[in-house]
C-alpha cells in the first residue's frame, strides 16, 4: 500500500509550514541584526561626539584644574614672544610665527600681522602662564602656554593662521590639539600694516 492522498496532503502541508517557519526565522533574524546594527551606529556616533567634546573640554578645563601664574604683559616682541611687567620674556610653546628680523618683504609682512594679532590679544592684559615640562629655552625665555579669559593664545594663533605648529619634546602637552587646529587653520593673505 502506498501513501494515501491525505498523507501526501499532510506531508506537503507540513513541508510548507516548515519552509514558512524557516523563512520567518530568517526574516526575524535579519530584523534583529538590523536593529543591532542601528543601535551600534547610534552608540558609536555618541562615542565619537564624546571624544570630540573631550578634546574641547581638555583645552577649556585646564584653566580650572591647574594653578597658573598670573602676570601683566608689558610688551609684545613678535607673534610668539612677549615681555612681562617684571621684564621676563616668554616664548609661546608649540608654535612659531615669522620673525620680525627677517628682511624678506613677504615674511616681514606676515611677521607684522602675527605681532599685531598677538598685541590685540595680550598687550596690557593679565595673562595666565601654563608650564609644560621645560622651564626655559636656551635664550633664557620662559616656555609657556598663554591663556587670556579662558582662551589659549597659542591655539588661537594657529587657528587663525598667524603661527604654525612647532612642537618640540618634551613640551608636547597640547600637540594633538595644535595638529587638529593646523589642519583647518585660516590661510592669511599679506596685508600691509
Amino acid at each position: 500500500m502506498g501513501p494515501t492522498p491525505t498523507r501526501v496532503s499532510n506531508s506537503i502541508n507540513n513541508l510548507k509550514l516548515q519552509i514558512t517557519n524557516s523563512k520567518l526565522i530568517k526574516l526575524f533574524s535579519l530584523f534583529v541584526f538590523v536593529i543591532i546594527l542601528f543601535a551600534l551606529g547610534i552608540f558609536l556616533e555618541k562615542k565619537i561626539k564624546e571624544n570630540v567634546n573631550i578634546k574641547k573640554v581638555v583645552v577649556e578645563d585646564v584653566i580650572v584644574k591647574s594653578d597658573k601664574e598670573r602676570v601683566l604683559v608689558s610688551r609684545v616682541i613678535d607673534g610668539d614672544t612677549v615681555e612681562l611687567s617684571d621684564k621676563r620674556k616668554v616664548r609661546y610653546i608649540g608654535i612659531n610665527s615669522p620673525e620680525m628680523t627677517d628682511k624678506r618683504a613677504e615674511v616681514l609682512c606676515f611677521a607684522k600681522m602675527a605681532k599685531a594679532k598677538n598685541e590685540k590679544m595680550v598687550l596690557n592684559k593679565t595673562i595666565e602662564l601654563e608650564k609644560d615640562v621645560s622651564d626655559k629655552d636656551k635664550y633664557g625665555r620662559l616656555l609657556r602656554y598663554i591663556w587670556v579669559n579662558g582662551q589659549m593664545v597659542n591655539l588661537n594663533l594657529i587657528k587663525n593662521g598667524y603661527a604654525k605648529i612647532a612642537t618640540y619634546p618634551p613640551d608636547v602637552k597640547y600637540k594633538d590639539i595644535f595638529l587638529d587646529a593646523s589642519k583647518t587653520a585660516k590661510k592669511l593673505i599679506c596685508n600691509k600694516i
